[in-house]
């Protein structure tokens, strides 16, 4: 432990960090704010600032700082700690084998509340030295129905912001009103980047924006189809949520004062189609990649990584389990895992130039097994109205299309409408559901005791999967068997003992 005084981590406080942590040397009263970023949560901190941070120290290049805004209330807390420590924030990156790298990030520039002051934020976006806005607003945040994949006009918010212009709250409405203030002002368009685990997250935001926008102006529409930049990317780090731990850990055993640090694994990729408005940082020479196409690479890392942690998450947080590691400790859910990724998920996939699709999925199995990354289920549940529309249904509908494999992934929806409808583990204990839709979910689901298929009568999230017999055999198949027998684990080795 470390019995110095504590230190309080700011500009001023720098330089009595101890040596062992990594710390920026570049001037930060110089950054220019080059990117904006809405969604400043622990993985932007731990991906897209980790790799800027990295470009700035090495190359000198000051004009790419980020400045965050928060669109809800709830980015209030982060934006007071920030503000307090001068944006800056330290990287605890965790290896497997108990080693702990700390570093401490720079590149935030500033962190703005859309909810407080619209304007500023649009504003801010308009400003000639805004070259990228960039975006981590989890799937939900795009707005789109995931059984049309529509722009859903529907949602109050919306509405709000087709009638209040200047005083937007999601997303779009902000976009759309600073490109409509470059546009008179004679300013090139920035890019909109995505940092969003959605497959072609370019693609979607745009998308997204050109449906809202041809409801404010038609001409502006017009301009960003024309102007802006939508690089599709594929993002990848797995960064649990910020623990008392972890604070403490800076406090105990360097003296620092952090009150929001981020803790991460060693593991980081970022795929990049080359496309870009307005130029970008060189993050390639710090480890990005920037392709051609980045399709084969999400697909490869939305159907293995992001789905296979939703199917740990569900069935483990039936189980009684708290942990992504904690899960795959037990040989059945990792052995289970191992099936689903090989039988359902390999077999549907296109070949990845550079990549060995058995030594990835090797590598996530690792990465999940983690014991110092205790990344929490209810995390990984959260919002699964949106995790498994986007990650695992796609992997389930084109087997149906090809007569592939879909019991693990039958057996997992039906353990999602267990999840959905009890809320409690196999124990009785409360589970903690966070989803926008948890309401119509639950009552959704709570009706399975009289209709075994009520669960996918959502057609917002299963589309048609109702009228296709096969799926809807099996699931209700493991609907009976789990409502039967809450022991998941019991209906997975039956599987995996069939298999063998």
């Amino acid at each position: 432990m470390n019995t110095q005084s504590t230190v309080r981590l700011a500009n001023k406080t720098l330089s009595q960090v101890p040596k062992s942590i990594v710390v920026p040397t570049y001037d930060r009263s110089k950054l220019k704010s080059g990117i904006v970023h809405v969604g400043v949560g622990g993985f932007h901190r731990s991906h897209e600032a980790f790799y800027t941070d990295a470009y700035i120290q090495q190359s000198g290049d000051l004009d790419w700082g980020i400045c965050g805004v928060g669109l809800r209330d709830s980015d209030r807390k982060m934006q007071a700690i920030l503000e307090a420590q001068d944006y800056l924030y330290t990287l605890i990156v965790k290896h497997p084998n108990g080693s702990i790298e700390n570093q401490v990030i720079g590149c935030l520039t500033g962190f703005m509340l859309g909810c407080d002051e619209p304007n500023a934020v649009i504003q801010k976006m308009a400003d000639a030295e805004t070259k990228i806005v960039s975006l981590t607003i989890t799937e939900g945040g795009y707005n789109f129905n995931p059984a049309t994949n529509e722009f859903d006009f529907s949602n109050p918010d919306v509405i709000h912001d087709l009638a209040n212009p200047l005083e937007p709250r999601l997303v779009f409405g902000f976009l759309a009103a600073a490109l409509k203030l470059r546009m008179e002002r004679g300013l090139p368009a920035f890019t909109v980047q995505s940092c969003d685990n959605i497959q072609h997250n370019g693609d979607v935001t745009r998308k997204m924006l050109l449906a809202y926008c041809h409801k404010v102006d038609s001409e502006l529409a017009k301009w960003i189809d024309a102007h802006v930049q939508f690089p599709n990317a594929m993002v990848d780090r797995i960064t649990p949520a910020t623990t008392e731990k972890d604070v403490a850990y800076l406090q105990d055993q360097f003296g620092i004062s952090d009150q929001w640090p981020v803790t991460c694994e060693p593991f980081h990729q970022w795929i990049i189609e080359d496309k870009f408005s307005l130029g970008r940082p060189q993050w390639q020479t710090v480890g990005a990649q920037f392709v051609d196409d980045v399709t084969p690479y999400e697909n490869m890392k939305i159907r293995l990584l992001n789905a296979g942690h939703s199917v740990l998450g569900i069935l483990g947080s039936i189980h009684g389990f708290g942990t992504i590691d904690e899960s795959m400790q037990d040989a059945v859910f990792s052995q289970f895992l191992q099936l689903f990724m090989d039988s359902e998920v390999t077999p549907i996939l296109p070949e990845v130039s550079g990549i060995d699709l058995t030594q990835y999925k090797q590598t996530l199995l690792e990465r999940f097994a983690n014991p110092n990354i205790k990344d929490s289920l209810s995390r990984i549940c959260s919002e699964s109205s949106s995790k498994l529309a986007t990650f695992l249904l796609p992997t389930l509908v084109e087997n149906l299309q090809r007569n592939g494999d879909i019991q693990c992934a039958s057996l997992v929806l039906a353990a999602w409408c267990y999840y959905s409808d009890k809320g409690v583990d196999r124990f009785g204990n409360s589970l903690n559901i966070i989803d926008a839709m948890s309401e119509r979910l639950h009552n959704t689901a709570a009706q399975t005791a009289n209709n075994a298929d009520a669960f996918l009568r959502l057609t917002s999230i299963f589309g048609k999967l109702i009228e296709n017999q096969r799926f809807l055999k099996a699931y209700q198949g493991y609907v009976e068997a789990i409502y039967n027998d809450t022991n998941v684990k019991n209906h997975m080795q039956l599987m995996l003992m069939m298999r063998r």
